[in-house]
């Protein structure tokens, strides 16, 4: 069992950046897969980015590769989300992540989806035009 606990949401103007933070508490930090995925009103939650146990491999979503970049620090238990050059079509509900099996991976009506055991409350976030 993980708990994940969201922060560093908020309301920022297109072109902004804000840095997205999730603890995590329970089992052993570095035996979980961790992502972010994110969810915009009367949408799906949509995969974001994803990061392996150790951290060495990333992969992003189309929509943010080369904007958001997924990091996690082993010494503090937290995994980040530095988004930058932000868009409206940014602004949702962010939610942080985590499986020790790894995501599974589904596609929904062209929405990529990742699948995690353990999901944080999420943080929302506004981008203003």
């Amino acid at each position: 069992q993980v708990q994940l606990i969201e922060s560093g949401g908020g309301l920022v103007q297109a072109g902004g950046s804000l840095r997205l933070s999730c603890v995590a508490s329970g089992r052993t930090f570095s035996s979980y897969a961790m992502g972010w995925s994110r969810q915009a009103p009367g949408k799906v939650r949509e995969f974001v980015a994803a990061i392996s146990r150790s951290g060495a491999n990333k992969n992003y979503a189309d929509s943010v590769k080369g904007r958001f970049t997924i990091s996690r620090d082993m010494s503090k238990n937290t995994l980040y989300l530095q988004m930058n050059s932000l868009k409206p079509e940014d602004t949702a509900i962010y939610y942080c992540a985590a499986d020790p099996e790894g995501p599974s991976i589904s596609i929904l009506e062209g929405v990529t989806m990742y699948e995690y055991d353990y999901w944080g409350q999420g943080t929302q976030v506004t981008v203003s035009s």
